[in-house]
């Protein structure tokens, strides 16, 4: 994720979770015959899951650097 920083990231979280509050309190209503959803719960949701996958993943590459810690080891009988 090359354009993504850890602070964009971060915004983007807060506003799904602001998101997820405001359709929790107030989802759908109906008025007469006529029914307007604001938002499916299960996506933000989703997209929530998404963000703190990415905020994890990118604190986790600022604290231990973007390289891998594998190794690779090849046994040999002497």
């Amino acid at each position: 994720m090359a354009g993504i920083t850890l602070k964009t990231a971060k915004t983007h979280l807060d506003a799904w979770l602001d998101a997820e509050l405001a359709c929790t309190t107030n989802q759908s209503y109906t008025i007469g015959s006529r029914t307007l959803t604001r938002a499916d719960l299960a996506e933000i949701r989703e997209t929530i899951r998404y963000w703190q996958g990415m905020v994890t993943k990118l604190e986790s590459e600022e604290k231990y650097g973007s390289r891998n810690a594998v190794r690779r080891v090849v046994p040999r009988d002497l």
